[in-house]
């Protein structure tokens, strides 16, 4: 069974997760501790059943990670039904009111004046990374709208974000998991504050929507991070992991380049491809069975989307990277009661994104060799050095 700190897997997963489909749809991965699903069908079956949810176990010792476990006990994320059809129906009515279609005309201003500025750093002749100037600060600033932060605040977000994500990946050294309750803290008291600010002078912005759904304090709190985190860590990376597959495939790029109309299915393409999340966890509330595989009640089960993400019986040469693929039936934003409430707004991101990338920098190559992050639950690249 695969090792997740294994640098060789991290770099390409892919093959091992083919070898583990050949030889069933549903494995117990002692090393996680769990059980996982790796064929589309068993991972959808996961992300649906009822008899499987989001049930949070406090980081333990929980005095110690106090915060991150308030975040989490009250996230729309990490809680089932009655409670989470009441967060759902006011998160969902608050993203309703208009912000996805509020915010298309920024989202398009701010990819292009990021690109145009990286297409400034390559024809300076100086290092251009387009995580740091584009698949970074874009899902940021676009959250950072979304929620009304002031820019004076918004450098503070990723920081946070990234500490936070950290506790996410399995086997974290100590020094790690502090540095993500002390983000945890910090971040939880801003949203608290600006929250309590809405309360008292709202604006166009989610947190004083979220205010006005009659949540708990806590519970807007928790949403606000909730937003940033998923919003910004799961776009970067699909930008991130997606404009590499096109560097590496080319042809690809000119397709996109001689019909931008293929946009659309592009962006699916670079979600299904290289999954930035790879794996979602689900408990057994009772005893269940995925694909003809036990699963004992409170047993933990884990839908592999990357695996997938790349199977024959549902896509067509799998492994071969195609911006026309249609259908393209990812798993990408989850599926079931707990589908992505963020999916509208990061698919505007990324063609964004892709649109401008493709007006100002039609010549786009790779500068050099992308350095990947060590971490397998959440995969991106830590640097894409890019010309033209």
């Amino acid at each position: 069974m695969f090792d997740p700190r294994d640098p060789d897997f991290l770099t390409d997963p892919y093959p091992e997760f083919a070898r583990l489909r050949a030889t069933g749809e549903v494995h117990r991965h002692d090393g996680l501790g769990l059980v996982i699903a790796v064929s589309h069908r068993a991972a959808s079956a996961v992300l649906r059943h009822r008899g499987l949810g989001r049930i949070w176990t406090d980081a333990l010792p929980a005095e110690r990670f106090a915060s991150f476990n308030l975040l989490h006990r009250h996230s729309l994320l990490e809680s089932e039904p009655p409670e989470h059809t009441r967060l759902r129906r006011a998160i969902s009515s608050a993203f309703g009111r208009g912000h996805v279609e509020r915010l298309r005309p920024k989202v398009a201003a701010l990819a292009d004046a990021m690109t145009a500025e990286l297409a400034g750093e390559i024809a300076g002749g100086r290092d251009a990374d387009l995580l740091d100037h584009l698949a970074q600060p874009l899902p940021v600033a676009v959250i950072a709208e979304l929620l009304g932060v002031p820019e004076a605040d918004r450098p503070r977000l990723v920081p946070w974000s990234n500490a936070i994500v950290k506790m996410y990946e399995y086997g974290l050294a100590e020094p790690r998991r502090d540095a993500a309750e002390r983000a945890a803290s910090e971040f939880a008291g801003y949203v608290r504050e600006l929250a309590r600010q809405r309360r008292v002078r709202p604006g166009p912005d989610l947190i004083s929507d979220l205010v006005a759904a009659d949540l708990r304090e806590d519970e807007v709190v928790a949403t606000g991070v909730l937003v940033l985190m998923a919003g910004h860590e799961a776009t970067v990376n699909v930008i991130g992991n997606g404009v590499w597959a096109l560097l590496r495939h080319p042809l690809q790029w000119r397709r996109l380049l001689d019909d931008p109309g293929l946009v659309e299915t592009a962006v699916e393409e670079l979600i299904r491809y290289d999954s930035p999340l790879q794996l979602f966890e689900r408990t057994a509330t009772t005893e269940v069975e995925i694909a003809g595989f036990g699963v004992g009640k409170g047993e933990k089960i884990a839908a592999l989307l990357g695996a997938a993400a790349r199977d024959p019986a549902v896509f067509d040469e799998p492994d071969t990277f195609d911006v026309g693929r249609s259908p393209n039936p990812h798993l990408g934003f989850g599926a079931g009661i707990h589908y992505c409430v963020g999916a509208p707004l990061a698919r505007i991101e990324v063609a964004a994104a892709l649109r401008a990338l493709l007006t100002r920098l039609p010549g786009l190559s790779l500068a050099g060799t992308p350095v990947r992050r060590p971490e397998f639950v959440i995969r991106g690249l830590k640097t894409l050095p890019v010309s033209t």
